[in-house]
């Protein structure tokens, strides 16, 4: 019971692997064409064989009796002819007198062959004998000697010359020789036909390896991996084929990038429709009132100047220090205001692209190296495989350096910054910048991404922070379509953001070492 269901599980294998395998389709109708040719083969051999190998007897017999119905028995070389053609087709002649007197023999007993003639002509072998050919010369015939168990193809008759001759050659040789011819068919073609699955199995492996690849290059097309090449040299069918791929995973990149540009653009034209008033009052409102300060400031210590409030270098200096300081402040306010402008008006269009999200990073926290040693900071980002997303390069940049910038700013107690990537579900990657510190207020948290919001104002003021940078990443996040957010722990504070991995690769493993760039 155990040995059937084996066996049927074992077929059903087999079954399956031609079903999906083009090469074992092949390789099976190879061998079964070298089974039936073979197969073929054996049946010609067992069943025309005999008579071919009959047929060509007596061919080879009527050839004798031409010779020694065209030789004259009394020739001296005669004799040795007769020796000759008995030893190269295997024929026994005798040859007889009128009166069945031998005279003449190839074989060991002349007197009995003699007796045999005179018996086919009186008819006295009759039930032994199957005239195959008879004429007014010869008789063509086989003959079964049942003393001997042995058949025996024969040609007797009258000579010119008024002699008796008999021809014979044995049948059993011929019937051995279709016995051993089939039987070595059988062996031989079992051999064969293992070879052949063999050498099919083997060359068919080869030749579809290329279909394998181009089949799992359309299912990374399909997953929209643009990545994968078809890597073949061939300039075959196949070749050409795969040369057709790689062209088609190009033009499918190009398209879908396009593609995804014109629907972030559209969908921002859609909302920009609806935020453009509200936007336009709340960005007039803020400005006002955060450009009242340092021009305050400026006019004010300008005013001393004028008056001569301060009278030595030393107090002079100071105001005019004031005054550039707030005039750079307000400069940079400006020009991120400008920004924030653009990007929440559609102005500056994201231009989506597929990027590795790894090399990005590493390459803020290098160009913020001076920035970070002055913070006193512990940046870690242990991350060395590539992780490819969708976004626009420049804009992210701008995000990450902002979240590394606020964190270095506030970065407290053990003075770490931790930068994480998790792909989370759905092809997401999300970001995480991290730094140890004093948590935001509840009351605040929900609003760190307004436009001029800050949580200390006296702290941001200080290193000259204007409530704007975090707005910006949210009107970057918001052109992407993805997500931003802070969240709070116990020892730190922990901003992030999602960006679509899109298919790239669908998971990546990152590896984890030591950062050796810190």
């Amino acid at each position: 019971m155990k040995e059937a269901k084996r066996g049927k599980g074992l077929f059903r294998r087999i079954r399956s692997l031609i079903g999906r395998s083009i090469g074992a389709k092949l390789t099976l109708l190879i061998v079964a064409i070298v089974a039936s040719s073979l197969l073929i083969i054996g049946l010609i051999n067992a069943f025309f064989l005999v008579p071919y190998y009959t047929r060509n007897k007596e061919g080879r017999l009527m050839e004798a009796y031409r010779e020694i119905r065209g030789t004259d028995a009394a020739d001296g070389d005669f004799s040795d002819r007769l020796m000759e053609l008995s030893m190269k087709d295997n024929i026994i002649v005798t040859l007889t007198d009128s009166d069945f007197q031998t005279f003449l023999t190839s074989g060991y007993d002349g007197r009995q062959n003699a007796m045999r003639l005179f018996g086919y002509y009186t008819g006295f072998y009759q039930d032994q004998v199957k005239v195959l050919e008879k004429t007014d010369r010869y008789v063509l015939q086989q003959t079964d000697d049942k003393h001997i168990s042995t058949t025996y193809l024969e040609m007797w008759g009258r000579l010119d010359t008024g002699s008796w001759f008999l021809l014979q050659t044995p049948m059993e040789s011929i019937e051995s020789a279709a016995r051993l011819t089939t039987l070595f068919y059988i062996f031989t073609g079992v051999i064969v036909m293992a070879l052949a699955a063999v050498i099919c199995w083997l060359i068919m492996k080869r030749y579809t390896r290329p279909i394998r690849q181009l089949n799992d290059l359309s299912k990374k097309m399909a997953e929209l991996d643009f990545d994968a090449r078809y890597q073949g040299q061939t300039r075959d069918e196949i070749g050409q084929l795969g040369s057709s791929f790689n062209k088609m995973s190009d033009e499918l990149e190009r398209t879908i990038s396009e593609l995804k540009t014109a629907n972030v653009k559209l969908q921002k034209d859609n909302e920009k429709k609806t935020q453009i008033d509200e936007v336009r009052r709340e960005f007039l409102n803020n400005v006002t009132h955060e450009l009242k300060t340092p021009i305050a400031l400026i006019q004010g210590y300008a005013e001393g100047l004028k008056d001569n409030v301060a009278e030595d270098a030393e107090s002079r200096n100071f105001y005019v220090d004031v005054i550039m300081d707030e005039s750079g402040k307000m400069n940079s306010m400006v020009k991120q205001l400008l920004t924030l402008n653009r990007l929440e008006f559609g102005n500056d269009a994201v231009e989506m692209e597929r990027f590795d999200l790894t090399q990005l990073i590493r390459g803020v926290i290098r160009g913020m190296s001076v920035m970070i040693s002055d913070s006193r900071a512990d940046v870690s980002f242990p991350y060395r495989d590539p992780l490819y997303v969708w976004g626009d390069e420049f804009k992210i940049e701008e995000v990450i350096t902002n979240y590394l910038s606020n964190a270095c700013h506030h970065v407290e107690g053990d003075r770490r910054i931790e930068v994480t990537m998790d792909l989370e579900e759905e092809d997401t990657v999300r970001v995480t910048v991290f730094n140890t510190g004093k948590p935001i207020p509840e009351e605040s948290i929900g609003r760190v991404f307004e436009k001029f919001y800050k949580v200390d104002k006296a702290r941001t003021r200080a290193y000259g922070g204007s409530g704007i940078g975090l707005s910006i990443v949210k009107a970057i996040m918001d052109g992407h379509h993805q997500k931003c957010g802070v969240r709070n722990f116990e020892n730190g504070v922990a901003f992030f953001f999602t960006l679509d991995a899109g298919t790239a690769p669908k998971v990546q493993e990152v590896y984890k070492a030591e950062d050796t760039d810190k």
